[in-house]
């Protein structure tokens, strides 16, 4: 029995991608994709299932880009919104629903749920400092402030997450400290705010997170003992803002519910809404049942970053909430990186989805399939386009697409694609094809249902290797001369091959089983799981058809320049920082400076300094001692012989304990970096510099 089998009904949720720009292919690996894979197969397998996502429209992340972009958040919103949902769809998520947090009906759910645990003084109301720009007179929310992250020491975290570690943070965590607004270090006031108390919770979040040890990932447990372990503190759920969610207080105008109290509230107002618009009762997929077995399996498919909103905070809420049941698993998948870089919005290093799409039509599938195969699904994984198109020529090319045109030219070359025997039906016949169909089979079922796509997706193509390796044995365009009925029994078993290769293709490579299907020319119901596959007597089969076409090297070309080309944009002018010129002097007081071309004879490092070197210079008049602070700029062998401008009139001064007579000239730019002034030409020592 399927561990599915359990429970009545399935609620799936994927993260909420914000609504402040488009979709690359480090979302679709985290969240979208593997969650699209397991709702396709609970379908095949008949389940009553919701698969939930939508647009996060609230949140500093969306002003911050309207700032950018000049223009307001509800038209930031509702370009990306719109942009975003016309990407899943014609990349083939099959959503139930895909929502946006904008709605009344989210508004109205998520003002629901702060009253309720307001009412049950579930909230901590105190005062407390927080960042305040004071050029921009107001308080900056999470994302309004940068610094250095206290544990991994990126200088660009930001104040509620460092995305480089992934490490929850509060902005008086952050070192050093910047508005993004003014660019100036903010001020700390006192605001008045609601906390959701994860302290008072912790016992009970030890005992129920304890109980998913075994079942959840390994990487997802560990980061929930590792939070607990540390201790939780009281969280604010609101923000002081001018976009999001009002907080339904009197006492509380002006600000505005936390973005993470209400973007998973959006997960059952979309639900809600769905219900509505398909006659359904939204609360059979959100809410306890008297009878445990009556209740959903609620399943979240997140990012690793966003593991603690939804196994910490968010079940908290649920919980302090009461009446709603709590997710069995969330399977985080890890990073998704590109190029031998981390995946970046802001440095446009990314492989942007709707991009994807209109330079590849057609080729949704080719993209499904490389993805499944590096899913990230307990380490950092990479995407390269080299990969791509190796798994696409020697995998999807050659093995899959490769035994299915094989048999359909066999089958229409010798038998005009009509399917003859002297049985009724066309089954599989061979015991020893039977048997090992069958272990993959058993195979697929379980890593599907342990959240390991990329091992069920090998389990896939195993049957395309046993089909090819099959067809290569049994040599049916030989034996058709000399044993035409073994020829025909082993064609007519490659197609039951190739009917099971569409059934487990299909919660993976959706558009790929339509052309399949089309040329076995069979209904869709035929190939559902658990069903035997097979022929009638006389089926006609349609034209083969290629389903994969090779990627040729000058296709992935253009797709590395364009990431060199991205890069190269990505790069931020160099600021050159000119010092402002001194006050005026006149001729007589330059002239009393003695200024002579010298070389170095010798230099050597003073002791216990970093920055300091004894130097021996020949100036021309003499041999001089001279104590220079160039030290962690220059070896001492590498500038003997240096070719120098020295000021050899400059007052003798003792520098640890070394009289230093005279200055070596030298240039600086705005980074700190030293170059020696010298003459060119064969200048004498002891030229004077006028």
């Amino acid at each position: 029995m399927s561990k599915l089998d359990k429970f009545k009904r399935f609620t799936i949720t994927s993260a909420l991608p914000y609504a402040n720009g488009p979709l690359h292919i480090g979302h679709l690996a985290g969240a979208y994709l593997p969650a699209d894979i397991f709702v396709r197969y609970l379908r095949l397998k008949k389940k009553d299932v919701v698969y939930i996502c939508g647009s996060d429209e609230h949140g500093a992340a969306i002003t911050i880009k309207a700032k950018k972009e000049g223009t307001t958040p509800q038209q930031i919103i509702d370009k990306y919104h719109n942009q975003i949902k016309d990407s899943f769809q014609e990349f083939g998520i099959s959503f139930d629903i895909y929502h946006r947090t904008s709605s009344a009906i989210h508004h109205d759910l998520s003002q629901e749920f702060f009253l309720n645990l307001y009412e049950k003084d579930e909230f901590v109301e105190k005062f407390s400092e927080q960042y305040y720009d004071e050029d921009y007179q107001q308080f900056l929310a999470d994302r309004y402030i940068i610094g250095t992250c206290p544990n991994c020491h990126n200088e660009n975290a930001y104040g509620d997450q460092c995305e480089r570690c992934g490490t929850s943070l509060n902005p008086t965590d952050l070192i050093n400290p910047i508005s993004t607004l003014s660019g100036k270090s903010p001020v700390l006031k006192p605001t008045k705010h609601w906390y959701l108390p994860l302290d008072k919770y912790q016992p009970w979040l030890e005992k129920w997170i304890d109980e998913k040890e075994g079942e959840w990932k390994v990487n997802v447990f560990g980061q929930c003992k590792s939070w607990l372990k540390s201790g939780l503190q009281p969280r604010s759920m609101t923000r002081d803002l001018d976009w999001g969610i009002d907080v339904p207080l009197e006492e509380a105008k002006g600000k505005k519910l936390y973005v993470w109290m209400d973007a998973p509230i959006g997960y059952i107002s979309a639900t809600k809404q769905w219900a509505i618009d398909n006659g359904k009762d939204w609360k059979l997929y959100w809410k306890k049942q008297e009878n445990e077995a009556d209740e959903s399996c609620l399943l979240h498919f997140i990012g690793k970053d966003n593991i603690v909103f939804h196994c910490i905070i968010f079940p908290s809420i649920l919980h302090a909430h009461g009446g709603y049941i709590l997710p069995q698993n969330v399977p985080a998948n890890e990073f998704l990186n590109l190029e031998g870089d981390k995946l970046s919005t802001s440095r446009n290093h990314a492989v942007w989805l709707h991009e994807y799409l209109e330079e590849f039509p057609g080729k949704q599938d080719e993209l499904r399939y490389v993805l499944t195969s590096i899913l990230p699904e307990t380490s950092d994984s990479e995407f390269t386009w080299k990969d791509y198109q190796a798994r696409v020529n020697n995998e999807l090319v050659a093995i899959l697409g490769n035994y299915i045109n094989r048999v359909m030219i066999l089958m229409h070359k010798f038998y005009d694609g009509k399917i003859e025997s002297d049985a009724a039906k066309i089954v599989l016949t061979d015991k020893n094809l039977d048997a090992d169909l069958g272990d993959y089979y058993d195979e697929l079922h379980q890593n599907l249902e342990a959240y390991k796509f990329r091992q069920a997706l090998q389990n896939v193509m195993d049957i395309a290797r046993l089909g090819n390796r099959y067809l290569t044995e049994k040599e049916p365009w030989k034996s058709i001369k000399t044993e035409p009925e073994a020829a025909k029994d082993a064609l007519h078993n490659c197609l039951i091959l190739i009917g099971h290769l569409a059934t487990c293709l299909q919660p993976f490579l959706p558009a790929t089983v339509k052309k399949i299907i089309g040329m076995l020319n069979l209904p869709f119901e035929a190939i559902a799981f658990n069903t035997e596959i097979s022929f009638e007597n006389g089926h006609q089969l349609n034209a083969a058809d290629l389903l994969f076409e090779k990627v040729e090297d000058e296709v992935i070309e253009k797709q590395l320049q364009k990431l060199a080309d991205k890069k190269a944009a990505a790069q931020p002018a160099k600021q050159i920082s000119i010092v402002p010129a001194k006050e005026n002097i006149d001729y007589e007081t330059f002239a009393t400076m003695d200024i002579r071309t010298g070389v170095i004879l010798t230099a050597e490092k003073v002791a216990k300094t970093k920055k300091l070197l004894k130097l021996t210079v020949d100036t021309g008049i003499d041999e001089r001692t001279i104590v220079s602070g160039i030290a962690e700029y220059f070896e001492p062998e590498a500038i003997i012989g240096q070719k120098v401008n020295v000021l050899v009139n400059l007052e003798p001064r003792e520098i640890k304990g070394i009289i230093s007579q005279g200055m070596i000239l030298m240039a600086e730019n705005a980074d700190g970096k030293l170059s020696f002034v010298s003459a060119d030409g064969d200048m004498h020592n002891g030229s004077v510099v006028r």
